[in-house]
């Protein structure tokens, strides 16, 4: 893994190669870009190496979620980050992804979602659980109507978890405030 954001390598896996080659050429004077078209070249591919994956969820061999799981089950320590044309529901609270984006994603949301995997990466692992947390708040309260939001135990769950780490982390949090401020202003959704 790379300690710098020039040297850091992002692998952009999706199965439609057009979808793959123009993110991949997107980032490709920031960040060491591959690409891999499909779920099972994913698994082939990552590594230790591979700082931040970029990854589909809708994939015929083999399902981003699936890729993502299996990513965590063999201990990788790479950020990924979900971009996907899959609206977020629930299910998200329990994926173990880092960041999460909506298709289409604009270059400079998609490199401050770089960027911002890349310092996360640098502080400890309450860090790295706060800012996926209050990403998938973030989506869900975008997403779901007071009343479900209100109805939903996970919810209150996660707003619990996220005062939680907050506090534990507020001396550290501190001198993380433009790095937060940063990731809230990023675009998950299409405008």
């Amino acid at each position: 893994m790379s300690d710098s954001t020039a040297d850091a390598t992002v692998l952009v896996v999706d199965d439609e190669e057009e979808v793959a080659d123009v993110y991949a050429l997107r980032l490709r004077n920031q960040y060491e870009t591959e690409t891999a078209y499909g779920g099972e070249a994913a698994l082939a591919r990552v590594d230790e190496d591979v700082d931040v994956v970029l990854l589909d969820r809708r994939m015929p061999d083999i399902s981003g979620d699936d890729v993502l799981a299996e990513i965590r089950e063999r201990d990788i320590p790479t950020r990924v980050i979900m971009i996907t044309a899959v609206d977020p529901d629930f299910d998200i609270i329990d994926m173990p992804f880092d960041d999460y984006l909506c298709k289409p994603v604009e270059k400079s949301d998609l490199v401050a979602a770089i960027d911002q995997q890349l310092a996360a990466r640098r502080y400890d692992d309450r860090l790295a659980e706060y800012l996926e947390a209050t990403s998938k708040l973030a989506l869900l309260e975008d997403e779901k109507t007071p009343q479900t939001l209100e109805d939903s135990d996970g919810i209150e769950s996660l707003e619990r978890r996220v005062e939680e780490l907050k506090s534990e982390m507020d001396e550290a949090l501190s001198e993380f405030e433009s790095i937060d401020t940063a990731f809230k202003e990023i675009g998950r959704r299409p405008s």
